[in-house]
This record gives C-alpha cells, structure tokens and sequence, in this order.
C-alpha cells in the first residue's frame, strides 16, 4: 500500500507552558519507538506543541507492515518427546497449535538444553487496523510532572483533554480515549476562530489553522515573537532584553502572538536592576527595555495571545498590573533600607534551615568557621581572608529581608545590594553575592576568591548536613538539591585550582555538626566516605560530559588523589594519551603487580633485609629512585614524564618475576616480597589505577 502521512492531535485546556518542551520531546520519541516496535516503516516524525494542543505528525508512514518470519520456542525435549523418542502431547499441541507437523518442527539448543522451535510467516496487518490500539498506548506513555483526572475513566493528563483528532492520509483512525473517540475535527484559536474546524488531511491541518489565528509550529512561533518583540522596541530606539528561558515559556502560552511595549513610571528606575528585571521577567512573563549603554528604561514589551481585543485595553492591563507590583516592590525595598544588613542577622534566628539541623543563624556560624579553616588551608591573603569571614557572616541575613520574601530568586543578589548600602565593603558585597553561584546549570562560578570560599563553605555545611540526617537524593527526586550542591563544589574547587584534598573539607564540615547535642555521635569517617563516594559519582558524569573516556575517568578517580584539578589534569592527559606505547607497558607492568599484591599482609612494612635473591635487590635498587622520581614528576604536574618513569620498570619488573618466586614458602619472606609489591602498586596508583584503563583487544 501507498505512504501516507499521520497526523494526531491531542487538544486539551491550556497546558502548563513548562511542561510543554519535555511533552514534546516525548511524543516524538515514544511514537518512533512504537512504530518501529510494530514494524511500520516511516521517513520522520515531527511534534508541534500550543498551549492547547500536542500534535505529532509521521511522514510516509508505511500502510501495512511487512510480512515475516519469527521464531517460535516450543517445550524441551524432555517434555516433548518419550523415552523412546516419540512425540508427547506437548509436541504435539505445540505443532498443532502453529498448524505444522512435528516433523517440521526443528531442535535447538538454549543453555544446557534442547528446545523445539519453528518459523512462523506473520502476515503484515494494516497500519489503520494497529494506530486504533497503538495511539491510546501513545498518549498513556507520556509523563507530565503534574497530572489531573475529570472525567469517569479516570485517565490523567496534565489538563482535560476536550477533542482528538487522528488522520491517516484522508482516512479518520477513530480510536478512543479518556472517553473521546477521535475524529476530524480540531479547534482554531480560542478568541479569533473558536469554533470546530473540519480537517480533510494533515496538509489542509496546517492550512486551516493558519486561516483561524493558530500559529502550530513553536519553532515558527519563537521567531515571531523574538521579531515582533525586538521591533516594539525599536520604535523608541530601544533594545528588548530576550532571556531564551522566558521567550520559551511565552511560546508555550500564545498561539498567536502580538508583541505589545508598554510603559511604567519613570520613578521605579530607582529601584535595583535585578528587581525590575525579575518582576518583569519571572513574575509577569514581560521583556525588559534597555538604552544602548545597557540601562533599563520605563518601558517593557508584553506578549499578547488575543489580537483581536482593543490595543489600548490590552496595554493599559499589563500596565497596571506591573505598577501594582513595582509599588510593592519599592515597599519592600524601602522597608529593607530602614536597617543595616548586619542587623538583620538576629532574625536569621527565627528561619529554619532543616527541622534537625537547626536554624539558618546556627547555619551561619558554621560558615563563618569552615571560611576560616578555607582561607588558611586555600593561603589567602589577610585582605581575602576578611572579606570571606565578613561575607560569610552577612551572606544569609537577606533571607530575612522583605524583598526575598517575596522574590526568593534575589536571594544573594538582595544581599550584595543591602551589603553596598549598608557601607560594606565591595569585595564583601561580592563574595555575599558568588556565594550562591553556581545556581544552575551553566550558571558562572564565584570570580573571587573570597567568594569561592564562602560558597565551598555554603555547599559543603549542605551536603554534610544532609548525609549527616541520612537526607540522600532518591531516584529523580532530590529535594534538597544535593546533586546541584555537590557539582557546584566541585566546579569551584575545579576552576580555581584549590589545593584542597576533597576528604578534609567534608570531614571539617561533619566535625561541626558533632557539636550538636543530636549529632554527637555521628561517624564522621563513615559519612565522609559516604559523601565522597557520591561527589565522585557527580564528577563521573561531569568528566564524561566534557569528553573523556568512561575507563579513563574511573582510572583517575581510583587513585588516592583527592584534589579536583589534579584528577581532571590527569584525566585530559591520559585521554590525549590513549594510543601511546608508555600507557599500555604500565598498564601491563602494573596489572601483573597489583594481582599479587592483593594477597599482601596489612600492617607488614617492607624490610629490605628480608631479601633473600639477587632479583629482588636489582628491582629494590632500581624502584626506589623510580618513585621519588613519579613523585617529583607529579608534583610539578609532569604527567609524561611520570608515566615515563613508570613504563620504564616493565622491563625489570618483569625480571624479577622470572627471577624471584613471590610466593615463597618462608612467610616472612613471602609477605615481605608482597609488601614491595603493594610498594610499587602505590607508586603507580599516585598516577592511576591502571586496572580499569580498557585496551583494544589484540589480533
């Protein structure tokens, strides 16, 4: 049968604009696996998304599948035939059952046994016939954060689905569902063409729409709204601020947009940047308007859903809805001002942090203690060091504040503003501000260094804390945002190359909470471990992204190194080093070590007048130089050389094992020669555990 294309739309109320991306990304997945799982060929699918429909669309789907062969298991051969080799019933019902003769039947061997099997023909079945039961397992299979149910069936969706719509060419696939039965029917935009549209194919779909206001494609959409929005604002020479996030949530709440600009009172100018942005961005979906030196002026674009209503009226709207919350912002802000951020600090008291952790003012002296300890370990100056003990003191006391009351996303920037207003000095503004960073994904990193101390300290109080109580993140579920929290410790300690071994901030963050009266016998060793083991998972990941090998990675992150830029220097460099000829005689001289070093005695220390054999004090003479040599090589971060250093001892190592019998029958010589043995191991471990490294196998 002749390709014809499929189109199915699912039209609902309006769908929350944050879940319509990943719904979208969903259903163009989920219906290429499904066709390819019912074995219907097709070109490409395509999904397009408005606030009240999610449509997909399949290019040249194939009208029938292709008839073929699938093998059929049948019983054992213990149960399909006698004793003396005759077919039993199972053989029997199984031939009958697949309309063969047992002879026809073949025997093959699964495992330790021999089963009975056949090749069935499976004729192709119609595409019409399989899209009536495959399309409502579809629409199922997809998963919203949040869902609802409003009808008998209870099926749930993220809002009331109102119509569907399946066309397969010409030809109405009249599946149903959530006690629908789809049609050909769609609906046009809300206020400019709200009545059913009749639909005769999925081309005269996209024609229809367009004729009643409805832009389908949100790629199409993105443009319009960027364009129509930059050009509002141009016609007062200005320039409109477009955060990607926020054009992306508009695109998901018009259907056909109208870009409007607006203006406020010019007096709000005085209000900081980052509240007029916020109010504007997060808090009325608007664009913020800007002079070319950057400056934000009195106007803002809004976006519009319904051209038909009066412009003015549509104006005048959003005008005064973003008066009445700047008019409580500048409250806010002036109510702020009436007192020091320092003396806001009190209140910190009265705001919890975590039921068993106490409250945010206890949060804070911890701070204050882990940045002390971080600016003597990290060798800060006497200036940054008082900059990060003043901001760590500081950093949370706009918690307590009226505006991040009502706007949390100005946590920290609130706090650097109050600090400038407060007299503080400007480095101290900063470090309050970067203690925060990263927030997000992508998000920059503290540029200060008191301000990277602050918020290693901040991120490393949270993740002991919470392992601390057995908080862990669970799944996709992470409440708390450990996962977030430990990446971006990690990020820092990364990006300003902090000589810090990972294992002493945590185990100085934990000694903290030891001095609660609940917490006092809290296994410090134990749950520092704990919080590592998790900390080098986020860096697996974080390593693998940015390019490296999976083997490569858990070679480095095996070793003893516990500091975050010598890991990933390691890392890059045996990634650019994969193919060369020193990496594979380590790994060779350093896998045939660590064997038999595993058997070694804890507690036996090496002793160099147990050696009974000549090989063992040539390969003593010649490893000792050798490690200070990877030692000295390491420390002044010469990864070739080291590894050179180590390739080098193939060749005597290998001598010594034709030479020496490593498992000799003197237990104190055997045990002796299997404490060298761990000796050397530790050498090559100091570079990587060359164990986990995967070599193409050889011809």
């Amino acid at each position: 049968m002749a390709v014809r294309d499929l189109l199915l739309e699912i039209g609902s109320e309006e769908i929350p604009a944050r879940f319509m991306p990943g719904g979208l990304r969903q259903l163009r997945e989920k219906t290429g696996e499904l066709l390819k799982e019912h074995y219907l060929a097709f070109e490409d699918v395509f999904t397009y998304g408005t606030p009240r429909r999610l449509v997909v669309l399949v290019k040249n789907l194939a009208g029938e599948q292709p008839a073929r062969e699938e093998k059929i298991k049948g019983p054992s051969r213990e149960v399909a035939f006698d004793s003396e080799g005759r077919p039993a019933k199972a053989a029997l019902g199984f031939a009958a059952k697949l309309g063969l003769k047992v002879e026809e039947l073949v025997l093959e061997k699964a495992g330790q046994k021999e089963y009975l099997s056949a090749l069935q023909k499976i004729p192709g079945e119609k595409t019409a016939e399989i899209l009536k039961n495959l399309l409502p397992v579809l629409i199922k299979s997809l998963t919203f954060p949040k869902n609802m149910f409003w009808e008998e069936s209870r099926t749930r969706f993220p809002r009331p689905v109102r119509w569907l719509l399946c066309l397969y060419g010409n030809e109405v696939i009249p599946f149903t569902y959530a006690g629908l039965t789809a049609g050909s029917e769609t609906r046009g935009h809300r206020f400019l063409a709200p009545g059913p549209i009749t639909v005769r194919d999925p081309a005269h779909y996209f024609r229809s729409l367009k004729e009643s206001g409805v832009v389908v494609d949100q790629e199409q959409r993105s443009q319009m709204i960027k364009e129509k929005v930059l050009a509002a604002a141009a016609g007062q020479q200005l320039q409109a601020c477009i955060d990607p996030a926020l054009l992306e949530e508009v695109v998901f709440l018009v259907e056909s947009p109208e870009a409007i600009l607006c203006s406020f009172p010019e007096s709000y100018l005085q209000l900081p940047r980052e509240v007029l942005v916020t109010t504007m961005q997060s808090h009325q979906r608007y664009f913020p308007v800007e002079n070319s030196n950057g400056q934000i002026r009195s106007f803002f674009v809004a976006v519009s859903n319904n051209g038909a209503a009066p412009l003015d009226n549509v104006r005048g709207g959003n005008e005064r809805v973003l008066k009445a919350r700047l008019a409580d912002a500048r409250f806010f802000y002036q109510e702020d001002l009436k007192t020091s951020l320092e003396k806001k600090i009190e209140k910190l008291k009265t705001i919890l942090f975590q039921e068993e952790l106490g409250t945010v003012y206890e949060k804070t002296k911890r701070l204050v203690v882990l940045s002390e300890f971080l600016a003597d370990r990290l060798s800060a100056s006497e200036t940054e060091k008082e900059a990060a003990l003043r901001a760590a003191y500081l950093c949370k006391a706009d918690l307590a504040t009226n505006m991040v009351r009502e706007f949390p996303e100005l946590q920290g920037v609130m706090g650097k503003e109050y600090a400038l207003k407060s007299a503080e000095r400007e480095d101290i503004a900063e470090a309050v501000f970067e203690h925060y960073l990263p927030r997000f994904a992508g998000d920059s990193l503290p540029r200060t260094k008191p301000g990277a101390i602050v918020a290693l300290a901040d991120k490393a109080d949270h993740l002991a804390g919470c392992f601390a109580i057995g908080i862990r993140p669970t799944g996709s579920q992470d409440p708390y945002a450990l996962r977030r929290t430990c990446l971006g410790l990690l990020q820092i300690l990364l990006e300003h190359k902090f000589p810090l071994p990972f294992g002493q901030l945590t185990e100085r963050a934990l000694g903290l909470y030891r001095e609660r009266d609940s917490l006092h016998d809290l296994p410090l060793v134990e749950v520092a471990e704990q919080i590592q083991d998790f900390a080098w998972q986020r860096l697996r990941y974080f390593f693998q992204e940015r390019g490296m090998d999976y083997d490569l990675t858990d070679a480095v992150l095996s070793s003893p190194l516990e500091e975050v830029a010598p890991l990933w220097q390691r890392v890059e460099f045996l990634q650019g080093n994969r193919s060369s000829e020193h990496l594979a005689m380590a790994a060779v001289a350093y896998n045939r070590v660590a064997n038999l070093a595993r058997q070694a005695r804890p507690g036996v220390e090496l002793d160099e007048k147990l050696f009974r054999e000549e090989g063992e004090r040539k390969l003593f003479s010649r490893f000792i130089p050798a490690r200070s040599e990877v030692k000295a090589a390491l420390e002044r971060e010469d990864l070739e050389g080291a590894l050179a250093v180590l390739a080098g001892l193939k060749t005597p190592l290998e001598a010594f094992f034709d030479e020496v019998l490593v498992m000799a029958e003197d237990e104190a010589v055997r045990f002796n020669r299997l404490a060298f043995l761990q000796e050397i191991k530790k050498t090559y471990l100091g570079l990587a555990d060359f164990s986990k490294i995967v070599f193409p196998a050889q011809p």
